[in-house]
């Protein structure tokens, strides 16, 4: 495979092996899941993205001024120094195009970045999501104030410019936060319906502005469908996904021949967005509750109530050890552990090994991060 290049590399800190051959960053991350991941099972050869650039369907491009004009870019890893950035070779195309006509826009309507010391300026961030399936794209301008001028105006004029964009939005972020979208910010719909679709796994999925949704969805694809055939689903099957966000694990294993699924998720946003995505698809068998999933999985294993498979893709910090032991309280035939660090999964694991009934029997890792150094790994889990 030809080698990659960027002219940011270095600067930008956005990625880690955009600059060597696809073949070494592969090895370079086979190594890095045999270091933690090794000593419980056979780690087995990484799975290749089919795609390594052009695969990100979403895109957070950072606000401030140079020269006295709106530019938007990246912060440079580890600081808060921005660096203009006018295309990516792993972002999806359509989402450089349309950032580049936002920042027309709002110098031409006189927006200024949003500035966190002062308190002053308009336009924080430019978030593009794009649909793998369809030919849709969702933007979502975050502001210091849902009522940012000239909204209507930057969405009408991107949808004329390029017609795929359908949902325009501005979310209030007034905060100092390093995040994009705080929980529970205001968002005013100023054009389409405030999300767009994409099709994974055979299932429609919703995409609002802070759904969750893999960046690679024809990898997420392949990722979703390891873990499937590792659960063996039968139609007997109650099975839990826990942290499932907007429902697609969960859905997917409905939709696979599980008999029953329980989603389980914090935000009761998320939880909304998974409702919907099981009335869209059609499916029955699946409901969704917004808990913490380590005090409902000690509650129902309270009441006596079992699971015979349990999903679970936490964040990069990985699992507790509340969250663990209460999931082996509901006594899992198998377990599939879907995790985006290596290391936090091979410390799970040894907890696992150690103080609960259960064996590796499967490690799979999945390249959906080409470039950078994540990793997403599928480990499966058996009831001794």
């Amino acid at each position: 495979m030809k080698r990659r290049s960027c002219p940011l590399f270095g600067r930008c800190g956005g990625c880690d092996y955009i600059n060597i051959r696809y073949e070494d960053e592969l090895l370079e991350k086979f190594l890095t899941e045999e270091k933690y991941l090794s000593r419980f099972c056979r780690v087995s050869p990484i799975l290749p993205s089919p795609s390594v650039t052009g695969f990100r369907c979403k895109v957070q491009a950072v606000c401030g001024m140079e020269d006295g004009r709106l530019t938007s870019g990246i912060y440079r890893k580890g600081s808060h120094r921005l660096i203009p950035v006018r295309s990516c070779p792993l972002e999806d195309e359509r989402a450089a195009e349309v950032i580049g006509t936002v920042r027309m826009l709002a110098n031409r309507f006189r927006l200024k970045a949003y500035d966190e010391d002062r308190e002053t300026g308009d336009l924080r961030h430019i978030l593009v999501r794009c649909s793998f399936h369809y030919d849709e794209v969702l933007v979502a301008l975050v502001a210091s104030s849902a009522e940012l001028k000239s909204a209507s105006d930057i969405a009408a004029v991107l949808h004329q410019r390029h017609p795929y964009v359908k949902s325009v939005s501005v979310i209030a972020n007034a905060e100092k936060t390093s995040m994009v979208i705080p929980a529970g910010a205001e968002e005013r719909v100023v054009y389409g319906k405030g999300y767009i679709m994409d099709r994974l796994c055979g299932l429609d999925f919703r995409i609002s502005a802070s759904s969750f949704y893999q960046v690679n969805p024809r990898q997420a694809g392949r990722l979703y469908t390891i873990a499937m055939n590792m659960a063996e689903l039968r139609s007997d099957d109650y099975v839990i996904d826990a942290y499932s966000g907007t429902g697609t694990i969960a859905l997917i294993a409905a939709a696979s021949g599980a008999g029953h699924v329980l989603g389980i998720e914090a935000n009761p946003d998320a939880v909304s967005d998974a409702r919907a995505n099981a009335r869209l698809n059609g499916i029955e068998n699946a409901e969704f509750v917004a808990a913490d999933a380590s005090k409902h999985m000690k509650a129902m294993a309270k009441d006596g109530k079992r699971c015979s498979v349990l999903f679970l893709d936490p964040p990069r910090s990985g699992a507790t050890e509340e969250f663990l032991s209460s999931a082996a309280r509901m006594e899992p035939e198998r377990i599939i552990y879907i995790s985006c660090n290596p290391e936090t999964l091979g410390r799970d694991l040894r907890y696992i090994h150690r103080f609960l009934p259960y064996r590796t029997e499967g490690i799979q890792p999945v390249d959906l991060f080409p470039g950078s150094a994540h990793i997403e790994t599928v480990a499966l889990l058996v009831h001794r």
